[in-house]
């Protein structure tokens, strides 16, 4: 089983990550400090809006996983899934991460 980073030091070393490669990155809500999930939202390729989160392995390890992913078209219903999400889970990250090849952040 991995050994876990506090989610605040993760979460700031992603946007930290990607703000200095040139993108944008902001916390659209905090949650738990040491053990909260994180989720993340961005966009992929300009066309669609993807939801990426870390879902355990048959390992017990747990990788990032897209989750959602839905047409830049329905940003509202995407957003709308997102609270949802925070209001179902109050110790739950939810990032918004805005640059090309994301995965590389979270690989």
């Amino acid at each position: 089983m991995e050994s876990r980073l506090p989610a605040h030091i993760e979460v700031s070393g992603l946007v930290r990550a990607v703000n200095d490669a040139g993108g944008f990155a902001t916390i659209l809500r905090k949650g738990e400090r040491d053990a909260g999930t994180i989720l993340i939202a961005a966009r992929h390729r300009g066309d669609s809006l993807c939801l990426y989160e870390r879902m355990p392995d048959l390992d017990g390890n747990r990788k990032w996983t897209r989750t959602r992913e839905q047409p830049i078209e329905n940003e509202r219903e995407f957003s709308a899934y997102l609270e949802k999400r925070g209001d179902q889970d109050a110790d739950c990250w939810i990032l918004d991460l805005e640059i090309a090849q994301v995965e590389r952040f979270i690989g």
